[in-house]
């Protein structure tokens, strides 16, 4: 069987009894063991990158940006494998692979950039003689926990920002599809990066746990479920430590009655079911104003819902694959049930559904509720896979107090033809993201990514410039050079004047 190890100073360790299993969505079957990481060896990864850091922190930003350029170049040749490899542990179909790894790839473009984002600023006189000046200086050791759901796109945006910034990097990624960021992380020394600029430990919460009270890491990025969040924010934090964590989610996507219904019915079954529903910028929710909308919109989505093929990861023609684990499937089923029990309309029911041939796989059908309200637990709560739910309403006041008032506000979407109404509900609406006639609003590599309320813990955003501010720190400089004797020296603060 399949060995994943960890990553350190640029080798495989695979010290330690510990061991989780690696499935085969497609399958149900075991395909590798991955050593789970004890405090000792995080310990490792942690004096491989504090040892790197030194010399690369001293490193130009030039060349620093051509080791990003470089691995940008290796992991665009290794494209097929690595996307192959990331549907064989996740599931997800190929196609939703590349496009994982692609927008990953785009926050390495943006880093590719870091000798300008990084220009300081500067003041001349200030003062009489005297000039300030600004600059950004990297942290030390960072580190990355990130979630199964986009095993390459989420750990490139927080090592490609963090490394090129000057700092050195522990990643510990998910147990459940580990080997595409060990992947990345030897595509990463190939690049020219040095050994212990990137290191990948695997496991549960014991790994987790000695990254946060490690003495010796600066900063802690992390996304995942919001309870999760939240202990990595609060514990991380109390031991001294920058944190920014991104949390769950429950996007909605207003259709004002002017809406392209037909439009909005292909958005939305991309956004909803695709990647098996298990995006934090996922579209779970549509939110019709008006009766006429919403029976006109159940009406288009329910043949778009019959003709999607659920396929293996590797069929070309599926339109998703299989969620990660049984455990999940459990999940999700056990949500459809409590939704139907709460009383929602269960028009198209996808627990049950067998797929020829791998009939042990993992797969959930397209599932659709109708005439959902707010009081709902699964309303309430993220369901994480491929659920749809309305929830009817009958004024655009109503439609926009949804997610406003809902504990998640990571993104949401209106589909209009109105731009005064799209204006005001982007100014109004209390959720961190918005798309416009967009389903799935995840911002370009040069803007930035974070969610409000229980979506996001810290003040920092993901990737852009949020991104070189969480991983850097402003050092200001106040000098003055005096003609010839310095004179008597002054014991108080200089002014301005």
């Amino acid at each position: 069987m399949r060995a994943i190890a960890h990553f350190i100073n640029a080798k495989s360790v695979s010290e330690g009894a510990r061991k989780g299993q690696v499935f085969d969505p497609n399958t149900g079957a075991v395909q590798a063991e991955v050593a789970f990481a004890a405090a000792k060896t995080v310990d490792a990864a942690v004096a491989a990158a504090s040892a790197a850091f030194p010399g690369w922190a001293a490193t130009n930003p030039q060349r620093r940006a051509r080791v990003m350029f470089a691995f940008k170049a290796l992991v665009e040749k290794h494209m097929d494998e690595l996307a192959l490899l990331l549907s064989s542990e996740h599931g997800k179909v190929i196609a939703d692979s590349k496009g994982d790894i692609q927008r990953g790839l785009e926050v390495i473009e943006f880093a590719c950039g870091i000798p300008h984002v990084l220009k300081g600023e500067y003041t001349e006189g200030a003062g009489p003689g005297i000039d300030v000046y600004s600059m950004r200086q990297p942290l030390g050791v960072c580190a990355g926990i990130t979630p199964f759901n986009f095993p390459a796109m989420i750990p490139m945006w927080m090592f490609g920002v963090a490394i090129a910034c000057g700092n050195t990097f522990v990643l510990k990624p998910s147990e459940k599809d580990p080997s595409v960021p060990v992947r990345l992380a030897e595509l990463m020394m190939e690049a020219g990066a040095p050994e212990g600029v990137l290191n990948v430990v695997h496991g549960d919460k014991e790994a987790v746990d000695a990254i946060l009270a490690h003495p010796e890491i600066k900063a802690i990025s992390f996304v995942g479920s919001s309870d999760i969040a939240h202990y990595i924010y609060s514990h991380g934090t109390a031991n001294g430590k920058r944190v920014q964590a991104m949390g769950g989610a429950k996007n909605h996507g207003v259709v004002l009655p002017d809406a392209d219904l037909d439009q909005v019915v292909k958005d939305l079954v991309g956004a909803a079911y695709g990647s098996a529903g298990e995006r934090c910028m996922a579209l779970p929710v549509v939110v019709p104003v008006g009766k006429k909308t919403a029976d006109g919109l159940r009406e288009r989505l329910l043949p778009e819902i019959e003709r999607m093929k659920v396929g293996i990861s590797t069929d070309p023609d599926a339109q998703y694959g299989p969620v990660v684990s049984a455990a999940h499937k459990a999940k999700v089923e056990g949500y459809i049930g409590m939704g139907a029990e709460e009383g929602a309309e269960l028009v198209r029911d996808g627990r049950g559904f067998k797929l020829q041939g791998y009939e042990d796989g993992f797969f959930v059908g397209p599932s659709l509720f109708d005439k959902v309200t707010t009081k709902m637990r699964t309303y309430q709560e993220e369901i994480f896979g491929p659920v749809l739910q309305i929830v009817r309403t009958e004024s655009f006041e109503e439609a926009l107090a949804l997610p406003s008032q809902h504990q998640y506000g990571n993104g949401v979407a209106i589909f209009t033809r109105n731009g005064r109404a799209a204006r005001e509900f982007a100014q109004r609406v209390n959720v961190g993201m918005v798309g416009i006639n967009v389903p799935i609003p995840v911002p370009v590599a040069y803007h930035t990514f974070g969610g409000w309320k229980r979506s996001a813990f810290g003040d920092t955003n993901q990737h852009g410039m949020e991104g070189v501010k969480f991983y850097t720190k402003v050092k200001t400089v106040t000098a003055r050079w005096p003609d010839g004797d310095v004179g008597d020296q002054s014991f108080v603060i200089p002014t301005m004047r």
